[in-house]
């Protein structure tokens, strides 16, 4: 068809007709795409926001775990300080040693006992032979009470510098004019360890500080 031959009303039909050819063409070629495109985007948005809003009432009870997580560390690390996970012989003495020091008590002789594991924890036991001042003496026993790994002290035998047998001592030494009393007790200490699966179930007592 030769498009100069038309004229009049016959050329605005065949334009239009073109036109609304190429519009549909446009439409299902490259508008209904982008269309179907941005409604699938949309879906994923709005997915995504009901995600969020759903999250964001968790956002106060994220900040109460994370306040609890933090207490839990703590305390663990406080328990931990309490009742180490390993023996930690070397601490445990030189603890006793910092403490028989500031409260002016020799410590002479440590003598390692067997230790004996229960359900959650294992006793250390020490044979401990010292001297000092009366008054020290009871100084050095109150600060042991108040260290935070527990020890317990049990068997305790005392006597006068003059009469070192009668507290178990293994060997006397020259004591200074100030010192008026000599004592050997059975310190003990305690480490946890998880529960062994094939020992026998046993209900311990509670370590406690003395």
């Amino acid at each position: 068809m030769n498009l100069g031959e038309l004229t009049g009303w016959k050329l605005l039909l065949v334009l239009t007709m073109v036109a609304v050819v190429a519009s549909g063409g446009l439409y299902y070629t490259v508008y209904k795409t982008q269309r179907d495109q941005n409604a699938a985007a949309q879906m994923k948005l709005n997915a995504k926001r009901r995600e969020n809003a759903e999250l964001e009432a968790y956002r106060p009870k994220l900040a109460d775990m994370e306040r609890q997580l933090t207490s839990l560390k703590q305390q663990l690390e406080i328990e931990r300080r309490i009742v180490p996970d390993d023996k930690e012989v070397d601490n445990f003495m030189r603890l006793v040693d910092s403490e028989a020091r500031k409260s002016g008590v020799e410590i002479r002789r440590y003598t390692s006992k067997p230790a004996a594991a229960k359900e959650f924890y294992t006793e250390v036991p020490f044979e401990v032979e010292f001297d000092g001042p009366y008054y020290s003496l009871l100084g050095f026993f109150d600060r042991l009470g108040k260290v935070e790994r527990i020890i317990n002290v049990s068997g305790l035998a005392v006597s006068s510098t003059r009469k070192p047998s009668e507290a178990k001592v293994k060997h006397t030494y020259q004591y200074a004019p100030s010192e008026s009393v000599v004592a050997t007790c059975l310190t003990t200490t305690y480490f946890s360890h998880d529960l062994d699966p094939g020992a026998p179930a046993s209900q311990p007592a509670a370590p406690a500080k003395k």
